[in-house]
């Protein structure tokens, strides 16, 4: 079994500025992404705008992906929905073309259906038959909680279950406490939140972190010197870059890493689909001033 760790970012789905999907600039941002030194790849994830795209839309960027990816680096495909029988089609479909692993948050759909523990380890149990490794999303938009004790059941009675992206608020103390009662049955503890608690995760046993596909060439040189054993180092180099990875997490959301590919010409345009508002021209700004004190590779891939 491959144990996979490291930095693991979300790729956006590139819009043209009519809102229709730009193929040739996925193409781009997987390679972008490829370049930057990223351990694996997370597509159609929130974060990709993956609420604001159709099934048709979905079946074509997994496929697109997947196929210009040609195994480069792993790719984690999104598929939750709240109906199970979705779930399964679309897991299904990602492991013909070639997916690694699948992430899933629990089912829900809006503010009152949420799936209760039973109806949610029946889903993860029949995704789990499919023979992909699953990462389960434990993040405050389903508005489902996952509880520690609940989590090591579903690590240690479905065999799929081993990989973990826990980005609730006190996400360190959680992965702490994952991590203590699940043992060997935790193979992936990650965090995500685009980084921004990245050292305390590190810190409480996070090996890999799925941010966003704005910086990973910065964030990976965190992971790796802090799983050397130099923590000083990692939280230097983490020093640096937070002030962009608290703006990107605090001010922008998943638009500020369409903006800065815009800005280093690995897409054309930095749309977002509506009722989601573009981002605004002082918001830009300060994005792009804290990018290029960092200088990703993302600001600089295609010019």
């Amino acid at each position: 079994m491959t144990r996979y760790n490291g930095v693991w970012p979300v790729a956006p789905t590139p819009f043209n500025a009519d809102g229709t999907l730009d193929i040739e600039g996925m193409k781009r941002v997987i390679d972008c992404i490829v370049d930057s030194g990223a351990d694996g790849v997370c597509i159609l994830a929130n974060f990709s705008e993956q609420f604001l795209l159709t099934d048709e839309e979905r079946e074509t960027l997994t496929r697109v992906s997947l196929e210009h990816m040609a195994g480069r680096i792993p790719v984690i495909v999104t598929c939750s929905h709240y109906s199970t029988d979705i779930v399964v089609s679309r897991v299904a479909k990602a492991k013909a073309l070639g997916a690694a692993m699948v992430m899933l948050m629990p089912p829900y759909h809006g503010a009152l259906l949420k799936g209760t523990e039973a109806q949610t380890y029946e889903q993860f149990a029949r995704v789990g038959e499919i023979g992909l490794p699953i990462m389960i999303q434990d993040a405050p938009l389903s508005g489902v909680e996952l509880t520690v004790p609940f989590l090591v059941r579903l690590a240690k009675e479905i065999e799929a279950v081993q990989y973990f992206k826990i980005e609730t608020p006190q996400a360190a103390a959680k992965l702490r406490g994952l991590i203590a009662a699940g043992g060997d049955a935790i193979v992936g503890p990650f965090d995500g939140e685009e980084g921004i608690t990245l050292m305390a995760d590190l810190d409480a046993g996070a090996t890999g972190s799925m941010t966003s596909a704005t910086l990973p060439d910065k964030v990976k040189p965190v992971l790796a010197a802090h799983a050397a054993g130099d923590r000083a180092t990692a939280a230097a180099l983490y020093k640096d870059i937070l002030p962009l990875i608290n703006y990107e997490n605090r001010q922008c959301g998943l638009r500020a890493c369409k903006t800065v590919m815009m800005e280093g010409g690995v897409i054309k345009s930095d749309v977002v689909r509506h009722p989601m508002p573009q981002i605004a021209p002082a918001t830009r700004e300060g994005l792009l001033e804290l990018a290029r004190e960092v200088n990703p590779l993302a600001l600089t891939w295609g010019r």
